[in-house]
């Protein structure tokens, strides 16, 4: 499996943006939110629990074909990505890691709107 920081990387390299995928916004709300407000431990807890809601709703067909078109480029680490999710799906820290830039896109249109 990936490190968390190899997954963070790889998954801000996938062309994946959140209002292209079928998922539950309120459901990722619970990382939003923590993230939005600085709280590092409990985004990491939310992503720890939604992230498999949000793969069986929507994420694991986009997730995984933007893992396989990342892996055609020959983007680092995308192979290894891709047979984690192959493997564990939700499990991974590659699936957190894409929650995770989803959410944080989520922040950066809250944070735009607010200015």
């Amino acid at each position: 499996m990936l490190t968390p920081q190899r997954a963070a990387v790889l998954a801000t390299r996938l062309d994946l943006y959140v209002h292209e995928i079928p998922i539950c916004l309120p459901c990722l709300s619970f990382v939003v939110f923590p993230l939005d407000s600085g709280d590092e431990h409990a985004a990491r807890g939310a992503k720890v629990r939604f992230t498999p809601i949000l793969w069986d709703e929507g994420l694991a067909e986009p997730a995984t074909r933007a893992l396989e078109l990342a892996r055609e480029r020959g983007v680092q680490d995308a192979e290894r990505a891709l047979e984690d999710v192959q493997r564990a799906g939700p499990r991974t820290t590659i699936a957190r890691a894409i929650v995770h830039v989803l959410a944080l896109q989520l922040v950066a249109e809250m944070r735009a709107r607010l200015n």
